[in-house]
């Protein structure tokens, strides 16, 4: 069985996976619960490879974007995060939780539209290939905090 970073390696199709770029791709799946703005992909693939610059990481995650190998979201605090797409064996959708005072973002894993997107398919022949779902206000920690 190959391993995820074989599986993303053949995604790079006639680009090359350089050591910059797999050192980014080491890094986004060492950390894909997170979803990491290109300045803490930055951070952390500096500890991998200390010669690695910013823009090696911007223009990477833009290729790794472009391949869609990941998904770069925007949940409005100004900085572009990304995450890893699924696999095409993984076809699965999830949705953000954004809390709006401290900016961390949670996952729902449960996909909940599913029967949503097997109703828009059938009554509207509309093929649905993805979706999104970000859902704004605030974790258990910053409720806790407003309610006092």
């Amino acid at each position: 069985m190959k391993t995820r970073l074989e599986a993303l390696r053949e995604q790079f199709k006639e680009h090359k996976l350089t050591p910059q770029r797999r050192v980014v791709l080491q890094t986004l799946l060492e950390n894909q619960d997170l979803h990491m703005s290109a300045e803490e992909v930055y951070v952390l693939a500096k500890e991998k490879d200390s010669e690695i610059g910013f823009a090696t990481i911007y223009r990477t995650l833009d290729l790794l974007a472009d391949l869609n190998i990941v998904h770069k979201l925007n949940f409005g605090d100004g900085r572009s995060r990304y995450e890893l797409c699924n696999l095409p064996s993984e076809h699965h959708h999830h949705h953000h939780l954004v809390c709006l005072n401290c900016n961390q973002i949670l996952e729902v894993k449960e996909d909940l539209l599913q029967q949503l997107e097997t109703l828009i398919e059938q009554e509207h022949g509309f093929q649905i290939v993805d979706h999104r779902v970000q859902v704004y206000g605030y974790c258990a920690d910053c409720a806790d905090c407003r309610v006092k």
